[in-house]
């Protein structure tokens, strides 16, 4: 007794490959299988691309704000003066600070200053948010002290003031140029409150790769922000620095503890919360949609298999007179559709690898094909689109890819295993 083929024998792939390479005139799809092949190619390209696109606007997004802001703030709980407003002023700043300090995954702490003031450089002027801070405390921060497109000396904060780009080019300011904070909150006189105006020189100009951050952001040292704000002996808040942001919530208990008096926590995730929910949404709504694009891309291959298993009815028919058994046909047709689906997705990989790898230069292209302005940091917050190419993401393409391949290719390949032979030879 002859033995049994195994699954997916030679012969069975021989026939399928003889399937995929047929003309037209011996009643093959070619064009079909072009169709399903490149839809396949576009639709995984397309997931990969987005999926790297949203995860690298995602990282970009969260860098800037760790980069440049605290991850925890420490406020005050505050007390209630004689007119009943709350005062939260910090007066044991340093000893505080030292306090949250040595919490186990704490990296930084220190006392800041902020207040809102009008900049002017000669005739131009910009309301900003200055942020009193230490020189020590500013190179703390990596947003601010190892930015690439930063220039002028850092080492000098503390005899000057450090603005950001976005500032920068509303006043035409540079390095060196002396200008004027304007606060409403100034000297208190008999006639009432004057503004307060002081000039500093600019030593240092920061991007913090966010247009909200450079646009608004102004650092003054410590001290002479006390004076300018009229808070000499206390600060407004701690900010803190964690080794592990995302877990940020772990640590919010122990820093209330060490603080040793009755405190308020506002975490970057607080701050940030909402947006992050959205583009989380807005995520699993893009893959829902591109899955379905994956799908519709799959569906073809049963259309060329539909057209392809009717051609062939005549060579079924023989197949199974022959000996071959059902599965054997089953797996033959199998073979053609799953080829198409493997080297559709093989092809949308790599050019979405591509596209992921080489993005700035592709995007530089369409910006000037365009004629430039197709990114507005005002409008998207960033400088630039981002990607951050993942192994997850590429596997999720490709288990996706794959598996809808598969599955749809099963239906036509079965019904072209339980083809009667009788039926298909009856009128040849």
């Amino acid at each position: 007794m002859a033995a049994t083929p195994p699954p997916f024998a030679p012969f069975e792939w021989k026939i399928a490959w003889r399937y995929l390479r047929a003309r037209k005139a011996e009643g093959g799809v070619s064009v079909m299988t072009w169709i399903s092949l490149i839809g396949i190619t576009l639709a995984v390209f397309a997931l990969i691309a987005t999926l790297a696109v949203r995860s690298g606007f995602r990282s970009e997004f969260v860098g800037t704000i760790l980069g440049a802001n605290a991850h925890v703030t420490v406020f005050s709980a505050g007390t209630v003066d004689a007119q009943g407003r709350i005062d939260r002023r910090i007066e044991n700043f340093d000893e505080l600070a030292e306090k949250v300090a040595q919490v186990p995954g704490v990296s930084h702490a220190a006392p800041l200053i902020k207040g809102q003031v009008l900049i002017t450089n000669r005739d131009r002027s910009s309301g900003v948010e200055v942020f009193g801070i230490r020189p020590q405390d500013l190179r703390d921060l990596p947003g601010i002290a190892e930015s690439d497109q930063a220039y002028g000396d850092l080492d000098r904060f503390g005899d000057g003031i450090a603005i950001g780009s976005g500032v920068a080019r509303a006043i035409g300011a540079t390095v060196g140029d002396r200008i004027k904070l304007t606060s409403p909150n100034g000297v208190k006189t008999a006639f009432g409150t004057s503004p307060r105006v002081n000039a500093y020189e600019v030593v240092y100009v920061f991007s913090a790769g966010r247009y909200d951050i450079d646009r608004t952001r102004v650092y003054l040292p410590f001290a002479e922000a006390q004076s300018f704000f009229n808070r000499e002996g206390y600060a407004d808040e701690i900010e803190v620095m964690v080794d592990d942001p995302e877990e940020v919530d772990k640590i919010l208990i122990p820093i209330i503890e060490a603080a040793g008096e009755p405190v308020q926590l506002w975490t970057w995730q607080d701050a940030s919360g909402g947006f992050l929910r959205a583009l989380e949404v807005e995520d699993n709504v893009m893959f829902i949609i591109l899955s379905i694009l994956v799908l519709i891309a799959a569906m073809n291959i049963v259309s060329g298999l539909i057209m392809l298993v009717k051609n062939k009815g005549r060579d079924i028919g023989i197949l199974r007179t022959i000996g071959l058994s059902e599965g054997s046909v089953l797996r033959v047709f199998f073979i053609c559709g799953a080829f198409t689906g493997i080297i559709g997705t093989v092809m949308g990989v790599i050019l979405g690898c591509l596209f992921a790898i080489y993005i700035d230069p592709i995007f530089s292209f369409v910006n000037y094909a365009m004629g430039g302005g197709v990114w507005d940091p005002a409008i998207r917050g960033i400088y630039a689109l981002p990607a951050e190419l993942h192994l997850s993401d590429v596997l999720k393409a490709v288990a996706l890819s794959l598996g809808l391949s598969f599955f749809v290719t099963y239906f036509p390949a079965r019904r072209a295993a339980r083809l009667n032979p009788v039926e298909a030879l009856r009128y040849e």
